[in-house]
């Protein structure tokens, strides 16, 4: 049965949240023929109005474990929910995220995205893409940007610890960054229609250095982004 606390939280939570990013995309209507700072603003208000709807509507806690990573690294992170992905910048200072071309093609929030900056991934289309995102990442790395992937691909539930994709350990090697692991348990409250109570860990592990071969750099970053995951010890 579902609790009727956990239902009424998760409804007051869909509702604010949802108008509130509704009105943010209709905003970046005319900010988009303004200063790009505006867009800016506008990504970053999204993602601290989906924090204040998370502590607040659905009492949940976050607590950030772990040296936050600043400047020119690659964060490979966890993906258990939409939480971690729409929280990044309330954890980063101005990350770049790699994301599905989808998602930069949707109405009026793909133009905020893009103007936030973002590294546009097309899965199928080839050498041509690849450069073009690697040339992407560099060019954000280069303003001292942290770049943000998640390695396993997809959203996975909570417990389980998949391989890595294949192109990481090739994006690792074109960046030649050091790579901060972020491990995440939001699947166990978030990644839900009806959403929990709970604590929300986000932990950054330590550093692992650029250069390292590919099974050393794959192996490493999967044992640490599942710091947390613990159905999978």
């Amino acid at each position: 049965m579902i609790p009727i606390g956990a239902a009424l939280r998760s409804l007051a939570f869909y509702l604010a949240f949802y108008l509130g990013s509704f009105l943010l995309a209709l905003a970046s209507v005319p900010a988009s023929y303004m200063d790009r700072r505006r867009m800016v603003w506008l990504a970053e208000g999204w993602a601290r109005w989906h924090r204040w709807c998370v502590v607040n509507l659905l009492g949940i806690r976050v607590v950030v474990q772990g040296e936050v990573p600043q400047g020119r690294v690659l964060v490979a992170g966890k993906h258990e929910s939409f939480f971690e992905a729409i929280d990044l910048p309330n954890l980063l200072n101005r990350p770049v995220p790699f994301a599905k071309s989808e998602l930069l093609d949707i109405p009026l929030w793909g133009k905020v995205g893009v103007a936030y900056g973002m590294v546009r991934v097309e899965r199928s289309e080839g050498a041509k893409a690849l450069r073009a995102m690697m040339q992407s990442a560099r060019a954000f790395g280069q303003e001292g940007r942290p770049l943000v992937i998640f390695p396993e691909g997809t959203r996975v539930p909570h417990g389980e610890c998949p391989p890595l994709r294949s192109g990481f350990a090739g994006i690792y090697k074109l960046l030649n960054l050091p790579v901060v692991p972020m491990s995440v348990d939001s699947g166990r409250f978030y990644h839900r229609w009806i959403k929990r109570k709970g604590t929300i860990t986000i932990h950054f592990g330590e550093t692992i250095p650029a250069g390292l071969p590919r099974e050393d750099i794959e192996e490493r970053v999967r044992v640490a982004i599942n710091a947390l995951n613990r159905e999978a010890r």
